[in-house]
């Protein structure tokens, strides 16, 4: 690796770091989903959480795909997503604190408008985050470099997790949220910093003859048509959104089964201990036996957490939830590497920011079922929702990944 080369490793390594502590602190699963369930006791706006959070996140990136494969640049638009989340969570966090008297309904609404913004303006960064860390770090050490990031980040997230377990326990609701939203805040504008600090690689190709909006469009339609790989993990992208839709279910079974959410933050440390210790396989598996390998590992591995929801034992419950937890982190993370890693590899380089476009966008509608199960959850009760979960591991595993031959 050139001077360069690891100039740049090590910037997109700390940017990562330091986000994925940040994001730790707003996770929607855990800190998110208690702070809304406390404020409103909502099994339905707890799914919403998470269905606006990933919606969000995945639904922009058609239209900044299509700009940023237009212009040839990508870092213009990372600036406007990434200091723009940072500064909804400073919002978010003004909030709880100024209004922390308000009536619980109106200081619910608050929250519920700055999430949906943050959600919609952080979509707009996995294009050009894509884009730039693929022409910054060659293929062969980006699993290494997700399993960095992760890795130092859940170290970081467990020195937040620490402070917000404090903060939980010492100040009242909601000030002791408003307090852990500032520091995520902080961490994410100390990431957007040190990422933009690094500059742009120069692109490869002309941004001449690039086509229009339409024809964008009618390329990603023929793209899916086309190229087999794609079509099959979009596929396999979508029955995992279904999987995921009793993601924020977990903390509310744990509050229903008896766990005060006075230990929510220690539900987020085992979490991201799973997240942090499971990182040196995850990185070693993608760089070595491939993302493909990797992928099918992880649907297979889906399999155990709502499996376990759904044979909850009597007794020792807090100890159970901190397994299935920390079985979710580990999850969640190799899921993470090997999905964004296997996106990288099969898109073609003058053409990164038109298929992550292309595949977020067509996958965006999967991520709306937290809202439906959080119905679900109200209708009929929670088992449904994680019997439907796992139900969903199934079609994942069913899913012919040979079609997905890459690095």
């Amino acid at each position: 690796m050139s001077d360069s080369d690891k100039s740049r490793f090590k910037n997109v390594a700390l940017a990562g770091i330091t986000f994925q502590a940040g994001s730790a602190a707003v996770d929607s699963s855990t800190i998110m989903a208690a702070l809304v369930y406390q404020l409103t006791g909502s099994s339905i706006v707890v799914g919403a959480i998470t269905a606006i959070l990933r919606f969000g996140w995945l639904f922009p990136q058609l239209i900044i795909g299509f700009l940023a494969q237009r212009s040839g640049s990508s870092m213009q638009y990372y600036v406007i997503g990434a200091f723009g989340r940072a500064a909804c969570m400073a919002l978010m966090a003004a909030t709880l604190w100024v209004g922390a008297d308000w009536p619980r309904g109106w200081l619910a609404v608050a929250v519920m408008v700055i999430w949906v913004a943050y959600a919609f303006i952080s979509g707009i960064v996995a294009v050009p985050y894509n884009d730039i860390v693929a022409r910054s770090v060659p293929s062969k050490l980006r699993s290494r470099l997700l399993a960095t990031r992760f890795f130092g980040g859940g170290v970081l997230a467990l020195v937040v997790v620490g402070i917000a377990d404090r903060l939980v326990s010492n100040l009242a609701f909601p000030l002791s949220y408003a307090a852990i939203i500032a520091i995520a805040s902080v961490l994410m504008f100390l990431s957007s910093t040190v990422f933009t600090a690094m500059g742009e690689p120069e692109t490869k190709g002309s941004a001449a003859d690039k086509p229009g909006f339409f024809q964008y469009l009618k390329d990603g339609v023929q793209v899916f048509r086309t190229d087999n790989r794609f079509a099959t993990f979009v596929y396999a992208q979508w029955c995992g959104g279904a999987v995921l839709m009793a993601m924020p279910f977990y903390v509310v079974q744990a509050s229903k089964s008896g766990v005060s959410l006075e230990y929510v933050a220690l539900l987020l440390g085992a979490q991201t201990t799973g997240a942090l210790l499971s990182n040196p396989l995850w990185g070693w598996w993608g760089d070595h036996l491939g993302k493909v390998s990797l992928l099918r590992a992880i649907a297979l591995g889906r399999v155990v957490p709502p499996l376990l929801a759904l044979s909850l034992p009597e007794g020792a419950l807090f100890w159970f939830f901190m397994v299935v937890f920390f079985l979710m982190g580990a999850l969640a993370n190799g899921l993470t590497i090997a999905v964004i890693g296997f996106l990288m590899e099969i898109s073609p380089d003058d053409k990164r920011p038109a298929y992550s476009g292309y595949f977020n966008a067509i996958t965006a509608p999967a991520f709306l079922l937290p809202l439906l199960a959080g119905i679900i959850a109200s209708v009929v009760g929670l088992p449904v929702v994680f019997a439907i979960s796992l139900g969903c591991v199934s079609k994942v595993v069913e899913i012919d990944f040979r079609h997905l031959r890459a690095g």
